[in-house]
């Protein structure tokens, strides 16, 4: 039987380009919740259940944060 060999030398794509970016596609009001899943490689869902509490524990600051990402990261 023949084994792969795969070549951890060359730079992937998604790892060359590690910048954060709004995702607009898969977002749902301005894309930061899907931005930060992406950079972060976690589920958009846990980010968005995060900031849902992050809002009801932190009295709505949250929400500010939000939108300066989302007015800053454009």
């Amino acid at each position: 039987m023949s084994q792969l060999r795969f070549d951890d030398s060359a730079p992937r794509p998604l790892e060359a380009k590690r910048g954060f970016r709004l995702d607009k596609v898969r977002g749902k009001m301005m894309g930061v919740c899907a931005g930060i899943s992406n950079y972060f490689g976690v589920d958009v869902t846990l980010v968005r259940v995060a900031f849902a509490l992050a809002t009801l524990l932190g009295l709505g600051s949250a929400i500010i944060v939000y939108l300066l990402i989302g007015l800053i990261a454009d």
